[in-house]
């Protein structure tokens, strides 16, 4: 009876250990959704020195005879897990709802561009734009292996950076001729191609480092607009005011996660996603005319 008792009492600190390690784990800003490493690369906080490349392995690190199987006592398992968050059941459905739309828009765009120079700056714009919405749609209506998350995950957000630089394509190309127009369309594409590295190379970075890029890039032609508005005239330059503003907001929300109105159904993600259908829109729109003028 005593060795059971000692039993007992030894075994009551690991478990308070367990604990207190699991949420710990639970709320480390690292952690990533769907079992993606936890740690790899950091080396700050008080579990930074640990490089783990799953949950599991991260569990049973800490506490690798932690209980598994429900006690005698039939008080329930003793065992812990990380719950999944829960995805918004509307998350994916607006992209996924835009993408063929996009699609024909994108069509009907390039092939009413009046010159082979309009076409193909029509068809990058209509090309970046499906695979934003084609991917993104992929991407969170599926549910996918932890390896398969992860490669669409950095798909989806290297993307953001294609649609940026592929808005930028028809209007530079349409409305800034000459030097001026050459040095932003290739700045702006070799900025793409810098924050397509980052983000395949570090999908797990946090949200207040890459969510400023992408608005930082977006209005990297702010010096540009008296330019776009003397050749494109004012409905061009307001269209591409409004979709920039509309990006940026939903960028913030994107970042600080806020607001999130209900989160089984239509989170802050979802606010997101509204904000990036009208920003595209009323870029569509901005671009059509630029097309439709110059192309």
């Amino acid at each position: 009876m005593s060795n059971v008792r000692i039993a007992t009492v030894s075994r009551a600190p690991l478990q308070t250990r367990w604990v207190h390690l699991t949420d710990r784990l639970r709320n480390h800003r690292s952690a990533t959704v769907r079992g993606w490493p936890l740690f790899i690369g950091q080396s700050t906080g008080p579990l930074g020195h640990l490089r783990f490349r799953s949950y599991h392995s991260a569990m049973t690190a800490f506490a690798p005879d932690a209980p598994t199987d429900t006690p005698a006592d039939g008080r329930g398992p003793t065992a812990l897990s990380l719950p999944h968050p829960v995805k918004p059941k509307l998350r994916g459905w607006l992209h996924l709802g835009m993408f063929p739309a996009v699609l024909v828009a994108g069509l009907v765009l390039t092939a009413l561009a009046d010159s082979t120079r309009g076409r193909v700056a029509c068809g990058i714009f209509a090309l970046t734009a499906c695979l934003l919405f084609g991917v993104s749609a992929l991407y969170h209506r599926g549910d996918w292996s932890p390896r398969m998350d992860g490669v669409l995950r950095r798909l989806d957000h290297a993307n953001i950076f294609l649609i940026i630089a592929g808005t930028y394509t028809p209007l530079t190309m349409l409305l800034l001729p000459g030097a001026k127009g050459q040095w932003l369309l290739w700045g702006i594409w070799a900025a793409a191609a810098a924050g397509i590295i980052f983000r395949v190379f570090w999908v797990g970075a946090p949200r207040w480092l890459y969510t400023p890029c992408y608005i930082a890039m977006g209005w990297a032609a702010v010096f540009y607009l008296p330019d776009f508005m003397r050749t494109g005239g004012i409905a061009v330059l307001v269209l591409v005011i409004v979709g920039g503003v509309l990006y940026s907001a939903g960028g913030v929300i994107y970042g600080i996660k806020r607001p999130n109105p209900s989160p089984r159904w239509f989170g802050f993600h979802e606010v997101f996603h509204s904000f990036t259908l009208a920003a595209f829109i009323a870029h569509y729109v901005g671009i059509s005319l630029v097309a439709y003028q110059h192309g």
